[in-house]
């Protein structure tokens, strides 16, 4: 459900950057190296290369049900493409140098506790009870060999300067604040690869064939290789991210690679960085207690969208779970929530005006050019969609109330004109809903404004109640 939740909104805001007029280049795929793939692999009884292979068909497939917009590029970090741009990465990171002329990648022996379902070395003070506690139950790798490492500390004074140019670099402002604390209390250079003969299942480091890449390391280059860094043959590295305003979208555990590591790294190679990372917080179960597969509390949003259909997943994702904060999900917080706003608000609210279009309009009325309010896409400005989905759910209480408080219905019966014309301003006040509804609920957005042009009624219930 967690990764359904960054999934919608990342796609959610792709679309409204398409609505307002944007050129949108929407990039997913997965990470495909490491040593929880190594290990799963292993499980499972095959080759790594096998098991991502058949890993990724089934990621191409579930993400449909999250109404992703066809258009999106998917990446694989074992692409040749994404491999070849991993290793110059490498290479200009070891060719940079910081201001005592040191490379930004050296070779050391060390020892360090790694929790391989975080893929990510932990200090003393992380840990509880001697466990990762993202990673309850699961023993931590005890890591002592001669690695490659980022020179990551004498990046940190350029690091605050960077944050202190972009203000809202990191959003929410608590987030930001959360990066700036941890990167002013010191860097700590990390290790960057493995032993191939102890981990062979990673990106050969460029002149050392003893070696591979650490995971994340290789992964986090996935935004620039996907736009055809660093040839950029067809120029969409230049457009969308040396020109463009690249956002990325993460949960807040992974708040540190992708706000501070990433830009460091992009720094030692000599490329642009982001222009925005976006956090999420947790998707929680019973008892405020995080949904993960370790600790067997999840929710499948596969089943949700089966049952009730990808545009209910959506809207409870970006409507009923808050934008930056963590959230519960329950199927009894979810089934009041589809009944309340969707069956019983949005669908009835439709099936109303319609049925009162078709009888007494000959056809639907001109629709204006434009017609959603600014403060919707001002929310929208703020990669707030729970503020968006509350606007627009407003304007659906504010149709149904006047409904009921002028009752067109008994008006058109006395004086025809005047109930006709408060029809044709409920149609075109719906018609603005539909089209508020394109980046949340793209399927309903798309069938509404249909019915409405056709100046017909639902058939079937846009949503049917639940019991």
């Amino acid at each position: 459900m967690g990764h359904a939740l960054e999934f919608v909104r990342a796609d959610a805001v792709a679309r409204y950057k398409k609505l307002i007029g944007f050129e949108v280049f929407f990039n997913t795929g997965t990470d495909e190296h490491g040593m929880k793939i190594f290990e799963r692999a292993e499980d499972e009884g095959m080759s790594p290369q096998k098991f991502v292979d058949e890993s990724y068909a089934k990621f191409r497939e579930s993400v449909k049900i999250f109404g992703i917009m066809p258009e999106a590029h998917f990446i694989r970090t074992t692409e040749e493409r994404h491999i070849k741009a991993a290793r110059e990465f490498w290479q200009r990171c070891k060719d940079g140098k910081d201001e005592n002329g040191q490379s930004y990648i050296y070779k050391k022996n060390y020892k360090a506790k790694y929790c391989v379902g975080c893929e990510e070395e932990k200090s003393d003070s992380e840990l509880e009870n001697g466990e990762c506690p993202l990673h309850p139950g699961r023993p931590l790798e005890v890591i002592e060999e001669e690695n490659y490492f980022f020179r990551y500390s004498s990046l940190q004074n350029k690091l605050l300067k960077f944050y202190e140019d972009n203000p809202d670099f990191v959003v929410p402002d608590f987030r930001f604040n959360e990066v700036k604390q941890f990167v002013s209390g010191g860097l700590r250079d990390f290790s960057i690869s493995r032993l191939k003969e102890k981990m062979p299942w990673g990106i050969p480091v460029p002149g050392d064939p003893d070696h591979v890449m650490y995971v994340w390391f290789d992964a986090l280059t996935n935004y620039i290789s996907t736009l055809g860094w660093p040839e950029d043959e067809d120029g969409l590295f230049e457009k969308f991210w040396a020109n463009g305003t690249p956002v990325q979208y993460c949960g807040k555990d992974n708040t540190r690679f992708q706000a501070a590591m990433w830009q460091a790294m992009l720094m030692a190679a000599g490329a642009p960085n982001s222009h925005k990372v976006i956090v999420d917080g947790f998707i929680t179960g019973e008892g405020g207690v995080r949904m993960s597969k370790t600790i067997g509390n999840v929710v499948d949003p596969k089943d949700i969208a089966e049952e009730y259909g990808t545009d209910a997943l959506r809207y409870f994702l970006l409507g009923e779970v808050s934008s930056f904060e963590d959230s519960p999900f329950t199927m009894e917080r979810f089934k009041n929530a589809y009944n309340a706003k969707l069956a019983n608000g949005l669908g009835n609210l439709a099936s109303r005006i319609l049925t009162l279009s078709e009888k007494y309009l000959e056809k639907c009325p001109e629709i204006p050019e434009k017609s959603i309010p600014q403060e919707f896409f001002d929310y929208f400005e703020k990669f707030d969609m729970q503020k968006a989905v509350e606007f627009a759910w407003n304007k659906i209480q504010a149709l149904d109330k006047r409904i009921q408080e002028e009752q067109p219905f008994k008006v058109v019966k006395t004086d025809e004109e005047k109930g006709k014309e408060i029809i044709k301003e409920l149609v075109l006040e719906l018609y603005a809903v539909a089209r508020m509804l394109n980046p949340l609920l793209p399927e309903t957005n798309v069938k509404l404004k249909k019915l409405i042009r056709e100046n017909k009624k639902p058939e079937t219930p846009l949503f049917p109640r639940k019991d």
